[in-house]
């Protein structure tokens, strides 16, 4: 006899997100019944899956074991349902926000134009998340660690840059280092990692936190202050002389990609994958560091 079907699902979700809250956010129920859920499944199974306190979860060598077999049946599952409701030419895709918004969605046109018998059904990706429930691939800026992976497909390589608008920039033309630090939440990392690639040591600056790393390239365009940028996320900004990047693009140790889930890649997952390093290679090559 297996277990519950909605305690297996509970246990899946908190597994792959880290979090009782994110789970139950991803499942639509409370974060009561995601906790009453695992501890069933516990009972049923005579083990423990989960170590450490609630809000630092740590899978202990069981749930290893049964998390990433879940994870994969899950979605096999979701896949064939898809599959069986829309004559397979549904495409449900997870994108984090930023490559969403600033490359993603405004280059859309052009696969729907060449793909108009596939309908791309696109939800946000949380910062951290490498899976979604229920998608069959997510599209994030991926660590090389990972690109050799077989599901994934990297179709840019990452190159963040500090950008500011041209006022800004003659403003604080002199040492850029000293405008306004534009940060995103969702990549608390971004300064840090740059100013490593770049060999400076940041010096103390006024921060203005933003949600996103777009919000954050939008208050550049305002002429609030400097953000690091990946290159395609600002490539036509930079292009047209929006923003400008004094200190040129450094490339990093990680590349934007599609991580497709396990199991067979469906017809349109094989389009989307190929019209993204199709468009990947269109992308021009960032400006060099001075």
């Amino acid at each position: 006899m297996l277990p519950s079907l909605n305690a297996l699902r509970a246990f899946e979700a908190v597994a792959r997100t880290g979090r009782i809250t994110l789970a139950a956010t991803e499942l639509h129920v409370t974060h009561s019944a995601v906790s009453r859920q695992v501890k069933a499944l516990e009972q049923a199974l005579g083990v423990r899956l989960f170590t450490g306190p609630k809000n630092r979860l740590e899978l202990t060598p069981a749930g290893r074991d049964l998390a990433a077999p879940l994870t994969a049946a899950f979605a096999q599952i979701a896949a064939a349902v898809r599959r069986v409701k829309a004559g397979g030419e549904d495409l449900h895709v997870a994108v984090n926000a930023s490559i969403s918004v600033k490359w993603l969605i405004p280059r859309l046109a052009a696969f729907q134009a060449a793909h108009p018998d596939i309908r791309l059904h696109l939800s946000e990706l949380p910062p951290h998340a490498t899976s979604q429930h229920g998608a069959e691939a997510v599209v994030r800026i991926v660590p090389t660690s990972r690109l050799a992976d077989p599901n994934c497909t990297p179709f840019i390589p990452n190159a963040p840059g500090l950008v500011l608008s041209p006022e800004a920039a003659t403003r604080w033309g002199a040492d850029p280092l000293q405008a306004p630090r534009l940060s995103a939440a969702s990549h608390p990392e971004g300064w840090p990692i740059w100013a490593e690639l770049a060999g400076v040591e940041l010096p103390p600056a006024p921060e203005r936190p933003f949600a996103h790393v777009h919000f954050a390239m939008d208050a550049a365009l305002a002429g609030l202050g400097a953000a690091i940028v990946s290159w395609p996320l600002c490539a036509a900004e930079v292009e047209a002389g929006r923003l400008v990047a004094p200190l040129g693009f450094r490339r990093s140790e990680s590349a934007f990609a599609l991580l497709a889930a396990p199991g067979p890649v469906s017809r349109p997952l094989a389009r989307f994958q190929d019209w993204l390093v199709a468009e990947g290679a269109r992308t021009p090559e960032p400006p060099s560091a001075p």
